[in-house]
């Protein structure tokens, strides 16, 4: 959906005419049992465990799993299993129960992200970013502003 009054190429760019998303970075897939899950990507689907860390901010356990050679432009899946019983994520799989959590695009700069959108009408869940997984940057649109689907907006670490 674009909000009203922004033409088509304001969905595609930020405002100093650089591409807004840079790629797809990953979908999220909220699971009750964290070990299961990635046992079922790993053996059965034939994905490799990236990463994988506890983010107590979040609530989450969680684990970054690619297919293929892992490059940059790699499919990832990142599986969310809850910290405790009152988490985002826990309350997530007793409303939905497991599934699609979010859809997670790949941003030069998150704060930039945030503020070209939030200027085009779309809420997002935090003021300012919040660490996401391996040390990235994160922030999410509201679901009622993006047909219905949490999308997450990423700005991968600095590479060292």
């Amino acid at each position: 959906m674009i909000p009203d009054g922004h033409g088509l190429a304001a969905s595609w760019h930020d405002d100093g005419g650089e591409p807004l998303l840079v790629g797809l970075d990953h979908v999220g897939l909220a699971v009750p049992d964290l070990d299961a899950a990635v046992a079922f990507h790993v053996q059965v689907l034939g994905l490799r465990l990236e990463h994988q860390e506890a983010n107590e901010d979040q609530g989450v356990r969680e684990a970054m799993l690619v297919a293929g050679d892992g490059g940059p432009g790699a499919a990832r899946v990142q599986l969310l299993a809850p910290l405790s019983p009152s988490s985002t994520i826990a309350r997530f799989l007793d409303r939905r129960g497991p599934g699609l959590q979010q859809l997670a695009y790949r941003v030069r700069d998150v704060e930039v992200a945030a503020a070209v959108l939030r200027g085009r009408g779309l809420r997002l869940l935090y003021e300012e970013p919040r660490r996401g997984t391996a040390g990235s940057r994160v922030n999410f649109v509201h679901p009622a502003d993006a047909g219905g689907v949490l999308v997450e907006l990423v700005e991968p670490p600095a590479r060292t």
